[in-house]
């Protein structure tokens, strides 16, 4: 491959719902630049991506690099890092079914960004296909910034093309022969609205343009070029074309559409095209069983030849560039060198992670690290042969260096190995990249619930052990007086006379400590005590730390019996942000979790934040609960706030089940 220099390279996020035809799109555009004789039935491959596709095209003397990022929210990890390298995006659009929340969603992140975009409605051939319907809702939810580029004419077997409305207006639209085909001499009424919904937009750009509108003043075609091009790269407009990515057909616009109105790299203001020091950011990064980390880079300053040196800012280390790649048809094919702008692939670095900068000068600041989306849902999975623990801790790690959109870890209080995902087809795809990638199957199992016990009174008891065999005996006496604490743990003595030995004393409370591992209704951590030993006594040859220490432990099992105990449960602070109509939805189903909703307010000026509190126990699944609620337009975030008592009924029967269990 060539080298490109900035000016003449492309970074397109492909983005939209799943099923919208993002793949489609990637695999006909490279139909289209001639790398394939082939574009494929979508209907064939029903598979949902899960994981971002670089696919780097060379096509009229430019080199696109276009993202193919997946569009169901349990890959929101994909989006994050695929965005942190994009300039500008397009965002597909099923034209046979009304605006999905994949829409919205794209366009709700590419305009908190800053990312220019544009809009393809695919699948216009289809019967089914409404693109009037489409670009009215689009009107609807994101006013004048919607500018239709084309309109279709024709459908199914019929279908003949799309009007490119830009062109059309700029060559004083005379029914003559348009881009793709010849335009019918009855479509002069049906274009002429939607003529004047892109003049509006151009209009909006700046106020001469404006005030020329307003004017009744035609504007020139340089004036619409760059009219729509300048409200392209400050987002106030928002191109809409269509086609079929099928029938390849608006393929050749959208190249188009990608070099005349999306941003070249020095559009981008992370990009520095003045700066000579060579920066990057790793924005993603795969684990490949023979190339091992394959890291991909967006090169934000300077240049870099292959078979250099690097410097790691973030991990203070140095690394080893041998060659510099790009991705074309899954295949790395070897470029000269790396230039401000370009996304590039490097192999077998030793310690580079994703977010990580990467520079020549060991002195550059670190790039801000890219944002990813908090843990929604926990999954407790182990391996169906034992043997397997270490693997799987090997796997699991190997997996988040991939993904840093989970996280996992082993609870040692419960013995589980607990994943944190962003929801059911996640966990899905984990396992399988478990088994596929390190041979470890594994298998869910019911989260269990991190209680823990306390007590409500107070209590005044003896522990006494004494134990005669041959020789020595065993002989430890001690009375603690036991009460409620606002720390975990807390230990005092005010013994008097030496009854306890003050040799004994640290014995009695490292006894104390062990006995707070496991408490006397159902076996939990003891939280919120404190213990006073105040009296004793002990025998000159028989006593022993040995003694003392489970003189201790059976003082604390009695005195927490007698102090009346109680179980406590996790109660988790959730931040839900959902759009306004679904407020009451979301807050009787908090209602129903035993929740209680404590505050609300306004979250970007398009939705509300529910800031509301819930048991842990009614969590575990409630991604899955606030998709269902909102269609998936909610998410939400959540962290451990405190424990409370848990009520009698419940508390007795997750007690009785404990003591099933053991």
């Amino acid at each position: 491959m060539r080298i490109y220099e900035s000016d003449s390279i492309r970074n397109v996020a492909i983005l939209g719902h799943s099923g919208a035809g993002k793949s489609n799109m990637t695999e006909a555009l490279e139909f289209t630049a001639g790398l394939t004789t082939r574009i494929s039935n979508p209907n064939d491959n029903l598979k949902i991506s899960s994981s971002t596709s670089l696919h780097t095209i060379e096509y009229q003397s430019l080199k696109f690099n276009f993202l193919d990022i997946p569009g169901y929210a349990d890959f929101f990890g994909e989006l994050e890092s695929g965005l942190a390298a994009a300039d500008g995006a397009i965002i597909i659009v099923d034209g046979t079914t009304d605006l999905s929340v994949g829409t919205e969603t794209s366009l709700e992140l590419t305009n908190s960004r800053n990312i220019p975009r544009f809009i393809f409605v695919n699948k216009i051939d289809s019967e089914k296909a409404d693109y009037e319907k489409i670009l009215s809702q689009l009107r609807e939810k994101y006013g004048k910034r919607i500018a239709p580029f084309h309109v279709p004419w024709g459908k199914a077997d019929s279908f003949k093309g799309h009007i490119n409305v830009v062109d059309m207006y700029a060559r004083e639209y005379n029914g003559k022969e348009c881009r793709n085909a010849s335009i019918p001499d009855d479509m002069d009424g049906q274009i002429q609205p939607v003529r004047d919904m892109l003049l509006e937009a151009v209009a909006e750009t700046n106020e001469e343009l404006m005030e020329k509108y307003f004017n009744g003043t035609e504007f020139t075609t340089a004036e619409i070029h760059k009219g729509l091009r300048e409200g392209v790269l400050n987002g106030n407009i928002i191109p809409v074309i269509c086609g079929s990515t099928f029938k390849n057909i608006g393929l050749h616009t959208t190249f188009d559409m990608v070099r005349d109105y999306l941003p070249a790299p020095r559009d981008n203001k992370k990009v520095k095209p003045e700066k000579k020091e060579f920066v990057c950011q790793i924005f993603k990064t795969v684990i490949d069983s023979f190339l091992g980390r394959v890291s991909y880079a967006k090169v934000l300053s300077g240049e870099l030849k292959p078979e250099s040196e690097i410097y790691n800012i973030n991990k203070r280390i140095k690394e080893r560039v041998g060659k510099i790649s790009a991705m074309v048809m899954d295949k790395l094919i070897d470029i000269p060198k790396a230039v401000y702008g370009d996304i590039v692939i490097f192999t077998k670095f030793s310690n580079t992670q994703t977010s990580d900068t990467l520079a020549s000068n060991e002195k550059e600041p670190s790039v801000p690290n890219i944002s990813f989306p908090k843990a929604q849902m926990l999954i407790a999975v182990e391996p169906l042969n034992k043997a397997d623990d270490e693997k799987i801790s090997t796997g699991l790690q190997k997996l988040m260096e991939e993904d840093a959109s989970f996280i996992w870890s082993r609870n040692m209080e419960t013995s589980q190995t607990v994943l944190g995902v962003q929801g059911d087809l996640h966990i899905v795809t984990l396992i399988e990249k478990l088994k596929n990638k390190f041979g470890v199957e594994v298998k869910t199992e019911e989260l269990k619930v991190p209680y823990r016990e306390t007590i409500t009174g107070q209590s005044d008891v003896q522990g006494k052990y004494k134990k005669q065999s041959g020789g020595h005996g065993q002989y430890g006496d001690v009375k603690i007086k036991f009460m409620p604490a606002d720390e975990s743990f807390t230990f005092e003595e005010t013994v008097v006379g030496g009854s306890v030995p003050k040799s004994y004393i640290p014995a009695v409370e490292k006894g104390l400590k062990e006995s707070l591992s496991h408490g006397v209704l159902a076996g939990y951590p003891v939280t919120n005590i404190k213990a006073v030993l105040y009296d004793g006594s002990y025998h000159d040859v028989d006593s022993s730390e040995m003694s003392f220490k489970i003189a201790a432990n059976l003082a604390f099992k009695k005195g927490m019996l007698e102090a009346k105990p109680v179980l406590l449960e996790p109660i988790m602070e959730l931040s839900i942000i959902v759009p306004e109509e679904y407020i009451g939805d979301i807050m009787g189903d908090i209602n129903k979790k035993r929740g209680k909703v404590m505050g609300m307010e306004s979250h970007k000026g398009t939705k509300q934040k529910i800031i509301a509190e819930a048991p842990m126990s009614e969590t575990f699944k409630y991604a899955n609960d606030l998709k269902a609620m909102t269609q998936g337009r909610g998410y939400f975030e959540m962290k451990l706030l405190k424990y409370e008592e848990v009520p009698y009924e419940l508390a007795k029967k997750i007690i009785d089940e404990s003591l099933t269990e053991k």
